[in-house]
């Protein structure tokens, strides 16, 4: 027999995935792979403790078309009756587990992207007729119009006024396996788009996408606080508010230091969020937590302390609420 060649880390590493072909036989797997909707797949990752990604939505339904087992020597996945919804990113990784805590195998991981191809469905189906994404002038946006058929000709379209998007494949390109990407978004790309694919048959039109322009300033929130009333007579009810202005898709959390708090004193707090447009195109995430003192007494008096807190930091605000 004839010696392989030694394999690069790279390839190397591909190999731990394979997909099960008719007679027990297997293929090595490459970064990309086609089959036609409704054929099953069997893909098997070497390892005695593999870990699997995959399109999320199989999750979200907690799809039983999808069965993953891990056996002695391998991870298995087999996805059956597959439809056009399920094209996506596909891959492996094994654990190294130390007790309890483990952490991914960066040296052992391969991944697949699979097109489950669909005449019908040239577009990957998505739940909602309608999605909304931010511009932010940081980071490059995704307009997810992802294809079922790789060779199919996708093009993007402004609604009002009608006309095709022209991509240059600097500023906008397109990936089959993301969509068109804005690499630097401006507020004149806000609006409404869709995207047109076409593959041997007559074109078809994807959902809509409304392109939202997103300028908040980057780090920790920006915060503000004030109360309905600095001074309480005995009785009162008081309400302290906590503002946080930031990025539509940044999630901020709030914790509150009062004066009654280690007596128990019993407070209400609600925290709730909306969306706003500031008028020049620009839409900003508005945050707020509310805190509510009823029957306002003496051991209330004293300083209301906001933390807010992203991703990127931390906030304290304070103010001072006083008896009569």
């Amino acid at each position: 027999m004839k010696e392989r060649e030694p394999a690069g880390p790279s390839s190397k590493s591909q190999s731990i995935l394979t997909q099960v072909m008719d007679k027990g036989r297997f293929q090595k797997l490459a970064a990309t792979l086609s089959l036609s909707a409704g054929q099953s797949i069997e893909l098997r990752c070497k390892g005695s403790n593999v870990s699997w990604s995959y399109p999320s939505y199989l999750d979200t339904f907690k799809d039983s078309r999808l069965s993953i087992k891990q056996l002695d020597r391998y991870g298995q996945l087999i996805l059956t009756n597959s439809t056009a919804a399920d094209t996506g990113e596909y891959s492996c990784w094994l654990q190294l587990c130390n007790g309890n805590k483990c952490r991914k195998d960066e040296s052992k991981m391969a991944s697949t992207y699979i097109f489950f191809t669909d005449k019908g469905e040239l577009f990957v189906p998505t739940p909602s007729y309608f999605e909304i994404v931010y511009l932010n002038p940081d980071k490059p946006a995704v307009i997810p119009c992802r294809v079922t058929t790789p060779s199919a000709k996708v093009t993007l379209h402004r609604e009002f006024p009608a006309e095709e998007i022209e991509t240059d494949g600097a500023n906008i390109t397109y990936d089959v396996k993301k969509g068109f990407v804005y690499q630097h978004p401006t507020s004149d790309h806000k609006g409404i788009v869709y995207c047109k694919a076409e593959s041997q048959g007559a074109p078809q039109i994807s959902i809509k996408y409304h392109l939202l322009y997103v300028e908040v300033p980057k780090g920790p929130p920006s915060t503000t606080i004030a109360a309905s009333s600095n001074r309480a007579e005995v009785s009162d009810s008081i309400n302290v508010i906590c503002t946080v202005l930031g990025d539509p898709d940044v999630d901020v959390n709030f914790s509150w230091q009062y004066p009654g708090q280690e007596l128990e004193r019993p407070v209400i707090i609600q925290n709730f969020w909306r969306l706003i447009n500031r008028g020049t195109g620009h839409t900003t995430r508005i945050s707020k937590s509310v805190i509510v003192i009823e029957d306002f007494e003496a051991k209330d008096a004293g300083n209301y302390i906001c933390i807010a807190q992203n991703l990127q930091g931390e906030t304290t605000v304070a103010t001072k609420v006083e008896l009569n």
